[in-house]
């Protein structure tokens, strides 16, 4: 069924946090956000509701804007029991892998804990926690204009099979038989111990593994 209309994109995505200006501040000082709107009410527009807010925006870059609510007079925050604390996130896109370990340092250097660089067969993403116990992720894309086109090819069927069994869908294997297979095969060819050291923590930085080092004589 086709709507009536077209989204053009999403306007903003909202979340409580416990302290207005403590969000403000992390999230500038973690993810360069800037702060730039606020609105603040006594009574919530879409109800009538007597329940005092205030209602940060920030600019997530590229059109995106990420708002919170705090609010003072409602019982602490918690989270759904029933739902593991890796399930509901938020993720941003970063442009590529040096992009990525470049934020991975940043955030840690914050005091802040990061899991990964995780490998989804795609795309590869870090992932941590903000101060109101939101999971975020920054992600970059890795994949190849096939595997995105094979991807969406067997999306519907995933779906189906996952409707009527409720066991992962077996379509889109490939993705980490890449890993299993050994990944990427790739030889680096350096002409100095310098440039060989140079090159294995290149590596090594990003989750490369098996690595061997050979001596190949330079002919004249």
């Amino acid at each position: 069924m086709t709507a009536p209309f077209a989204l053009s994109r999403i306007h903003h995505v909202a979340y409580r946090c416990k302290d207005a200006k403590e969000t403000v501040e992390w999230y500038a000082r973690v993810l360069g956000m800037d702060y730039t709107t606020a609105f603040a009410e006594d009574h919530v527009p879409s109800t009538g509701e007597y329940d005092p807010y205030m209602h940060i925006f920030l600019d997530a870059g590229g059109g995106n804007v990420l708002a919170f609510f705090e609010l003072p007079n409602q019982p602490e925050m918690g989270r759904d029991p029933n739902t593991p604390a890796w399930v509901q996130h938020l993720a941003f896109e970063v442009p590529d892998l040096d992009s990525l370990m470049a934020a991975k340092a940043h955030i840690e250097a914050q005091g802040i804990d990061v899991i990964g660089p995780t490998f989804h067969g795609i795309f590869r993403s870090i992932y941590f926690f903000d101060p109101n116990g939101h999971r975020l992720e920054l992600a970059c894309n890795i994949g190849e204009p096939e595997q995105y086109r094979e991807l969406r090819r067997v999306a519907p069927l995933m779906l189906d099979e996952w409707s009527r069994t409720k066991k992962a869908p077996r379509h889109a294997d490939w993705l980490q038989g890449q890993l299993d297979r050994g990944g990427i095969l790739l030889w680096v060819r350096t002409v100095t111990t310098e440039r060989e050291r140079e090159a294995l923590a290149i590596l090594t930085r990003y989750s490369a593994h098996d690595i061997h080092i050979h001596e190949i004589p330079v002919n004249g």
